[in-house]
């Protein structure tokens, strides 16, 4: 049966029952299983990819090494995969792999997937920019999240407006994006700058990183809220893994039509 996620499982079960492969009881008693499993720590989804397309992620700050390798098992042992782990450090990474879990790693954004499927198409254009340098690992985080999930992505990275000429030169990719993630911290205003230049949505991802007045994000958060420019939207500071999801849907929108 495929398991590449859970809607496909379902799909697959159903035409195996009309095929005559499997009796309607045996497929009642498999829809029967719980649409949660309750760890006493954690309540795992395992219909999250059948309500909204894509399946649990979860969230490894502040989770245990063994919290995360049970919680992962307890996903793969009910056919799920590409499963995505978010801020994650390289010693739990390390731990998992040691536990034997088919796990890929991307230490600059501390995003693993478990399990991943390489066989999803990536479709579209999502295109990343940053303000600079410092910016990468929550580009990263939200380009790493986009592809997985199945959508193309550009990197635009250290395009800042201190340097606008850098910026400009690179209008001819953002004329074919479908979506442009724009992420940067000190004054936030590159979103903005992007935002009077594109017909496409932009996703503003305001990052801590800047000078004292910064207020670790909180200054580029209120600009990118105030912009001026149209069609913006702002997601939390340093949310990479918002901004990359929530781009693949709208990119994936566009290919539908």
């Amino acid at each position: 049966m495929n398991k590449a996620n859970r809607k496909e499982q379902i799909l697959e079960l159903l035409k195996r029952v009309k095929d005559g492969k499997v009796s309607p009881d045996d497929a009642l008693l498999h829809l029967q299983i719980a649409p949660f499993e309750d760890l006493g720590y954690a309540n795992v989804d395992y219909h999250r990819g059948l309500r909204q397309g894509t399946g649990e992620v979860i969230y490894g700050q502040n989770k245990t090494s063994e919290q995360i390798k049970n919680i992962i098992s307890n996903m793969l042992d009910k056919g799920l995969n590409n499963i995505m782990i978010t801020r994650i450090s390289r010693q739990t990474a390390d731990f998992l792999i040691e536990q034997k879990i088919d796990l890929e790693y991307h230490s600059t954004a501390r995003l693993a997937i478990a399990k991943r499927d390489n066989e999803i198409q990536q479709v579209g254009s999502v295109v990343i920019a940053s303000g600079g340098t410092s910016d990468i690992p929550v580009c990263e985080e939200a380009a790493i999240t986009a592809e997985v999930l199945g959508s193309r992505v550009a990197r635009l990275y250290d395009v800042g407006v201190a340097g606008l000429l850098r910026l400009l030169s690179q209008q001819n990719i953002f004329a074919k994006a479908r979506v442009i993630i724009a992420i940067a911290g000190m004054e936030g205003a590159l979103a903005s700058v992007i935002g009077g230049l594109v017909s496409c949505p932009v996703i503003a991802v305001p990052t801590s990183v800047g000078y004292g007045s910064n207020f670790n994000g909180l200054s580029a958060l209120l600009a990118m809220l105030n912009s001026c420019a149209n069609g913006i939207s702002v997601v939390n500071i340093d949310n990479g893994f918002g901004a990359g999801y929530i781009a693949n849907r709208i990119n994936k929108m566009e290919s539908i039509q």
